[in-house]
């Protein structure tokens, strides 16, 4: 992610909190009200979010990991394709 990225989230979601309060003050709400009704979405927004960071870190789903495992696996069939017929015929042996 590139810090313009993280810049516009963090803009997005001030905005977004602030649409959410004026969304609440126009449904009736009070100040306080509509102000602890908006931080509970935006802090169960920022829950979820969060929560979806810990699956993929979990499942090892992550643009590092995925990077990575391609990155083998395109040496590894390099290495194969190189590899002369005996060379696999001896390597299907092993196996």
């Amino acid at each position: 992610m590139k810090r313009i990225d993280v810049i516009v989230i963090t803009l997005c979601a001030f905005i977004g909190g602030g649409v959410i309060y004026l969304a609440f003050r126009l449904i009736g709400l009070d100040n306080l009200s509509a102000g602890i009704w908006s931080q509970l979405l935006l802090v169960l927004g920022l829950i979820g979010w969060t929560s979806t960071y810990l699956f993929r870190v979990a499942n090892k789903k992550m643009t590092y990991n995925q990077q990575l495992k391609n990155y083998e696996d395109a040496v590894l069939q390099k290495y194969i394709e190189e590899m002369t017929p005996e060379e696999l015929e001896k390597l299907e042996r092993e196996i």
